[in-house]
């Protein structure tokens, strides 16, 4: 699939310049036919002779970038002085730190904060518990915990090389839920250590964000620790898919003025994101729902490759019995959604599922099918990516649910809770706005928070909760 210029890819090139008329035009157009998207351009000094210019561009890939250097290079009277990848100097450092709320000015300060005046504090909340939500960060803070065996589309790659991903997340926390989140990397991948580790550090937080822990061991991790914790625990990966996804298709019924619970729908991916949205939607009510994995549809009886969560799964699914490939699933089927690999399905494959198909190709970064391909046959079409209309994106879900839930002091979480945040995201868009190209709001929309927040704040207190 071809990709175009992204910011992910984004390097800025300091080049001397000889001082002459022309020069620039000449670099402009070594950039242009290298198909790089030129960004700013700013002049960092004059020297005799010279100008030194940085200049900033998008790529497609490193690969690219390699490309565009060279293009550069090659431009008599241009001399390439450094190169930056912008992505790794974000990077530079870690992209979080903490900050005081209260200053520490002088010894009375001090006195408040810490010795003497803090032992009247840990005393009060020695004696009623519940004070450690008020007077500690327990009201505002999540724990964003990984394993580092699914991350993002790179798989297994460890703990280490999760952090980054790990401190994005809780850069999306502090931005728009304005939640102060702490990356945990563990370094094992069994999982009593890691529910004994969460259990063990699991005071200072009110949340507990599961990150890229690999199916099927993050079914039980999740599980577990909802049993033997009075907080909530999400893995984001499974019911932050699951929600916007419902979302999405909220809004589909209303765009296409069809009743959702008889949408017709085929899953392709039974790992933590296509096993949690099969169960939402589900339990919204949809009844007509076939999950595949690369083996072919999940049906109770199946004998090949089932483990104890996917014979759960074929329980509550595949009512019509489907036993065949991803192909055969797909025929008659309303709408399609893949949380699974790349390049599986095909234009024939969409040309056999219902009139005005609906075609949710979530692989990220390479989809199911290459958008190009899906467009001109799909009604709707939606993905993981930015480049494209209607982004399935977590970010959507996770900071208002946990904002909602932190507000109430929540002891748990619940299907309510999930149908109230997909419902709350999906009324950001109003029916007159709706359009095939419009079904999910922005990451970006500053009302999605509030109103995810809002409403599983309401739900939380009329399902039992809610502590405050």
């Amino acid at each position: 699939m071809a990709h175009v210029p992204s910011p992910s890819y984004s390097i800025t090139i300091r080049v001397e310049i000889d001082n002459k008329v022309g020069m620039f035009a000449r670099l402009a157009t070594a950039l242009s036919y290298a198909g790089g998207d030129l960004g700013s351009i700013d002049i960092v000094r004059v020297e005799k002779g010279k100008i030194i210019r940085d200049i900033t561009v998008n790529a497609r890939d490193e690969k690219h970038e390699k490309t565009i250097v060279a293009s550069i290079k090659s431009i008599e009277g241009v001399k390439v002085l450094r190169v930056m990848d912008r992505t790794f100097f974000a990077h530079e450092g870690g992209k979080i730190e903490i900050h005081n709320k209260v200053p520490v000015r002088d010894s009375n300060d001090l006195y408040m904060v810490y010795t003497p005046g803090v032992a009247r504090v840990c005393m009060d909340i020695h004696e009623n518990k519940e004070h450690l939500f008020r007077y500690t960060i327990k009201g505002n803070s999540v724990a964003v915990v990984t394993d580092g065996t699914a991350v993002l589309g790179l798989g297994n790659i460890g703990p280490e090389a999760a952090m980054p991903v790990m401190e994005g997340k809780a850069m999306i926390f502090k931005e728009f839920a304005g939640i102060d989140a702490f990356p945990i990397a563990l370094k094992t991948k069994d999982p009593d250590e890691i529910v004994n580790t969460v259990k063990n550090i699991s005071i200072p937080f009110g949340g507990i964000n599961l990150e890229d822990i690999s199916a099927p061991r993050c079914f039980e991790i999740e599980d577990r620790l909802r049993r033997e914790l009075d907080i909530p625990v999400i893995h984001d990966d499974q019911h932050g898919t699951a929600v916007v996804v419902l979302a999405a298709l909220i809004n589909v019924s209303r765009l296409l003025k069809k009743n959702i619970r008889k949408f017709r729908i085929a899953i392709v991916g039974a790992g933590a994101a296509g096993s949690a949205t099969a169960k939402i939607l589900r339990a919204y009510g949809i009844k007509d729902i076939t999950v595949c994995d690369k083996h072919g549809a999940i049906y109770t009886g199946r004998k090949q490759d089932m483990d104890i969560f996917k014979k759960s799964l074929a329980r509550i699914t595949n009512p019509r019995k489907i036993k065949g490939s991803i192909s055969y699933a797909m025929e008659g089927a309303d709408v399609f959604i893949g949380l699974s690999a790349p390049n599986i399905i095909t234009v024939d494959d969409i040309k056999k599922m219902s009139k005005s198909p609906i075609v949710f190709a979530l692989a990220n970064p390479e989809p199911e099918i290459a958008p190009e391909d899906a467009f001109p046959i799909a009604r709707i079409l939606a993905t993981g990516r930015s480049d494209y209309p209607n982004q399935i994106n977590n970010m959507l879900g996770f900071p208002g649910i946990f904002r909602g839930l932190l507000d109430v002091r929540a002891r748990g979480v619940n299907e309510d809770i999930k149908f109230a945040a997909a419902e709350a995201i999906a009324q950001i868009i109003k029916d007159d706005e709706l359009h095939e190209d419009y079904i999910i709001p922005s990451g970006f929309d500053r009302k999605v928070v509030s109103s995810v927040a809002h409403a599983v704040a309401e739900t939380a207190r009329k399902t039992g909760l809610a502590r405050h």
